[in-house]
């Protein structure tokens, strides 16, 4: 471990950590009770498509991605995440009052852009203060708290848009950006100091770029990524849809995603306390094995299930929820090992790339959607396949490594 300035107590690091990286799984989690209302306001002919309101935001959030990492490398970790928070919470005052589903999809994509901030650039920072296993282990604690936000974000949807309606979403996403931002602004030193920030010019940029496309290793680790990041959109996209129109549960919907988000939670403390014996590596495997399985018993048994349907889709979605846990902090932790000395410009391009990819790949998945969970579990399968395969390649590369 190295610590270039005094950070936060640990437990308060957490818990800001888990606050920032948090701003993606509120602003679409919270969401999913509404989708349907705001699909009948906005879009009657085809309130199929308020689906995109998902795929948009994760787009954007990839396109900010790639800027935001440079832009720390240059001018700091907090100014940067401030100012995405800024465009973040202008976004959503935009998407508030918009009074067309092609404006709303607008906003939501420069809301992504201002979401890559606390997401990617948080990651650089963690890099700043921590390395090696030791990283993962504390982005394993910060996506517990993460994990905990999916449990209450469709809860707190729900309750906003009944109170007053689906637009008050987007002032829940004002207060959610005060709050993270100033927590930050106020409590967290800067990590990047001075003398270690890098130019921001094209030669810089491109030399950093360059080193990160150019590690092999580096790059399945982004495909890995890409193929898992892929699977949970289009969960996020169907999974509504799926309780309201296939099982008629869409009241209790909240309450069923929260209990599959609950029993996940402590499969990332889990993989805090595996990882030091472990390693990250082997880890990713076992979690994409059980994912593959998991995904294969469902599209082998939801067709034949009759009244028992519900009940295996639920177990399916939990254990898909869990393995989460074991994938996205080790795979982040483990592209970033050999890259500390470009931490902004590596977080950025592995993610960026994985976000703007599996964003391409899952939207039209997600529109291939048919009323039932045959092409969710078809997807999982396909998704944790290449995922594997991506694995095998980085375990062959540098078979030393966990």
């Amino acid at each position: 471990m190295k610590a270039p300035v005094r950070a936060l107590h640990f437990g308060e690091f957490i818990a800001l950590l888990g606050l920032l990286f948090a701003t993606v799984a509120f602003s679409t989690d919270a969401m999913l009770p509404l989708l349907g209302e705001i699909g009948a306001d906005l879009n009657p002919t085809d309130p199929a498509r308020v689906q995109l309101v998902v795929g948009v935001f994760l787009a954007g959030l990839g396109l900010g991605t790639l800027f935001a990492g440079p832009l720390s490398d240059a001018l700091g970790r907090k100014p940067v995440i401030l100012g995405g928070i800024a465009l973040y919470m202008l976004a959503a005052l935009v998407a508030a009052a918009a009074q067309s589903l092609e404006m709303l999809l607008a906003a939501r994509l420069v809301q992504g852009i201002g979401a890559a901030a606390p997401r990617v650039v948080s990651q650089a920072l963690v890099r700043d203060l921590y390395q090696g296993r030791m990283m993962a282990r504390v982005m394993s604690f910060a996506m517990t708290l993460f994990v905990l936000v999916p449990a209450v974000a469709p809860y707190i949807g729900a309750l906003i848009g009944a109170a007053f309606g689906w637009r008050a979403i987007f002032l829940s996403f004002l207060v959610f950006g005060l709050i993270s931002g100033g927590w930050l602004a106020l409590r967290q030193p800067e990590t990047l100091p001075p003398e270690a920030r890098r130019p921001l010019n094209i030669a810089a940029l491109g030399a950093a770029l360059t080193e990160v496309v150019r590690n092999a290793r580096v790059m399945w680790i982004v495909v890995a990524l890409t193929c898992a990041f892929a699977g949970m959109v289009v969960w996020l996209s169907a999974v509504a849809p799926l309780f309201d129109q296939r099982y008629g549960r869409a009241e209790s919907f909240p309450a069923w995603f929260a209990m599959a988000a609950l029993i996940s939670a402590p499969f990332s403390l889990l993989n805090a306390r595996l990882v030091l014996r472990l390693g990250m590596q082997r880890l990713v495997i076992m979690a994409l094995f059980v994912q593959l399985g998991a995904a294969s018993f469902a599209a082998l048994v939801l067709p034949l299930a009759g009244a028992a349907e519900f009940a295996l889709f639920v177990t399916f979605m939990t254990v898909q929820f869990a393995a989460i846990g074991l994938i996205f902090g080790n795979l982040n932790a483990l592209a970033l090992v050999p890259l500390g000395h470009i931490a902004g410009m590596a977080a950025s391009v592995v993610s960026g790339l994985s976000t703007v990819l599996a964003a391409t790949i899952a939207i039209p998945v997600s529109l291939a959607y048919d009323g039932t969970a045959m092409p969710v579990a078809l997807a999982s399968i396909v998704f944790a396949l290449g995922a594997l395969g991506a694995m095998w390649r980085v375990a062959r590369l540098d078979p030393e490594r966990r």
